[in-house]
């Protein structure tokens, strides 16, 4: 079986096994209060470029996601989204568990446009009963998008000039930044992504890591006693060790930003055999993550040999699936997946 489902089928990159065995029987303190922590919090603020970031790790993507917009609204505050945005549709109404709602905008390619955000906000102010709704606290955002799609530094820059003159902040949901940063034709880098949002987060989990994800917070506005609103909501680890040594490893050398690039060139091979072989592709993504529009009889023929994720339904006859690409995708896996198109 050839697997695509995902960029987190396998386990974790060998460099951070081999950093996690090599350090097994270390002694350290517990909740992130570690040398491992310290060293990867250091590497990751000369990989951004800004000595004064507030870094900490946290367990997964969903809950950062939960941590950082309930944390940083107000009880009556509530985070705008792009209606097909991961907290939207892929979180089991986490962000709304915690009593904040999740306010729906369209979305073109699954980018929050900087005009229909400027417009709503327009709207909800000129609203004379804007009091007895949910207050706009926080926007959220997603780099890469759920379909993949990238935002250019000007509609990161339009969406932050925005959120600014409304005194919000701009949130960055990371989970796959490192295959966002190092797609071919991307003009965004890590200095932008720092310059435009308040938060973002570097994902872990989907770039080589077993777990963890690391919340960079950008204007020294991390929530007061943030370790204990963490705990509370059920996402600090106490091996904080686990996350520290992973993060460490990924911003050795540049680790992070090779093995995204490798899942990039994997999903390239990707794309140019589903067009070779006369497979429409749902959207076009540059990132790891590649749509593809198939008839049943397809589906059902690849997915005797193939494991991709079902994405949604447009019509009666056709699907549109996911194939994933990772750090861990070789080759011949994508020459084995091209013979069977």
């Amino acid at each position: 079986m050839l697997y695509f489902m995902s960029d987190y089928t396998e386990g974790a990159h060998p460099k951070l096994l081999k950093k996690l065995c090599a350090e097994n029987l270390v002694s350290m303190p517990g909740y992130g209060d570690d040398a491992a922590c310290a060293s990867a919090k250091e590497k990751i603020r000369a990989a951004f470029h800004r000595d004064d970031l507030q870094i900490c790790f946290l367990t997964g993507g969903t809950q950062t996601n939960l941590v950082v917009i309930s944390t940083m609204l107000r009880r009556y505050e509530a985070v705008v989204a792009a209606k097909t945005g991961h907290v939207s549709v892929h979180e089991a109404g986490a962000i709304e568990y915690t009593g904040h709602k999740v306010i729906e905008l369209e979305a073109a390619d699954g980018k929050l446009d900087a005009g229909v955000l400027a417009a709503y906000l327009e709207t909800y102010y000129a609203d004379a009963n804007h009091e007895h709704m949910p207050f706009p606290g926080m926007v959220y955002i997603s780099h890469p998008t759920e379909y993949g799609t990238l935002y250019s530094r000007a509609e990161l820059d339009a969406l932050s000039a925005v959120c600014r003159r409304y005194e919000i902040p701009l949130y960055l949901d990371g989970a796959r930044l490192g295959y966002g940063l190092m797609a071919y034709d991307t003009d965004v880098g890590v200095d932008d992504i720092v310059r435009c949002c308040d938060v973002f987060y570097i994902g872990g989990t989907k770039v080589g890591a077993l777990c963890g994800e690391a919340l960079v917070l950008t204007r020294q506005n991390m929530p007061a006693h943030f370790l204990t609103l963490i705990k509370q909501q059920g996402a600090l680890l106490a091996k904080g060790r686990v996350l520290g040594m992973q993060f460490d490893a990924l911003f050795t050398d540049g680790l992070y930003w090779t093995i995204s690039r490798h899942a990039i060139d994997m999903a390239m091979a990707l794309k140019a055999a589903f067009r070779e072989k006369g497979y429409p592709l749902y959207i076009d993504s540059p990132t790891n993550q590649q749509f593809v529009l198939l008839t049943d009889e397809q589906m059902a023929r690849l997915g005797r040999d193939v494991a991709f994720s079902f994405w949604e339904k447009p019509d009666a006859e056709h699907t549109v699936v996911r194939f994933a690409t990772s750090w861990a995708t070789r080759p011949e896996d994508v020459e084995a997946l091209k013979a069977l198109l």
